[in-house]
């Protein structure tokens, strides 16, 4: 059993959470690759769930291809990787329900609705 030091690297995920705070406050979306899929989504929450972080987010494009049909979908940080952030802006989709009761009391940041100046 090996113990964690101030030495030892950031575990990905943890590593991975200011980049996507970022982009869920300032509304911008991410690229990244998802179980060997190169994807750009629209990040809108990020929250925990049996001890493992989840962004829930809109696939704006997956392999260079837009989606059928506008979805939110769920994606476990640990298999994120090559995390980017874009300076592609985004709006907040409708389909995002931030009252759904698995976001109740386990989230970190949510998408707030852009307001204008």
């Amino acid at each position: 059993m090996k113990l964690t030091t101030e030495a030892d690297p950031i575990p990905a995920p943890a590593a991975m959470l200011p980049l996507l705070f970022e982009a869920i406050v300032r509304h911008k979306c991410v690229s990244m690759t998802y179980n060997r899929t190169r994807m750009i989504l629209a990040p809108h929450i990020l929250y925990t769930r049996h001890d493992a972080v989840f962004l829930d987010a809109v696939v704006v494009s997956k392999e260079g291809f837009l989606p059928r049909e506008e979805k939110v979908g769920v994606f476990k940080l640990d298999g994120l990787k090559d995390l980017t952030l874009l300076e592609r802006d985004f709006v907040l989709s409708g389909l995002f329900d931030r009252t759904l009761e698995k976001y109740q009391g386990v989230t970190l940041i949510a998408i707030e609705p852009a307001t204008e100046a």
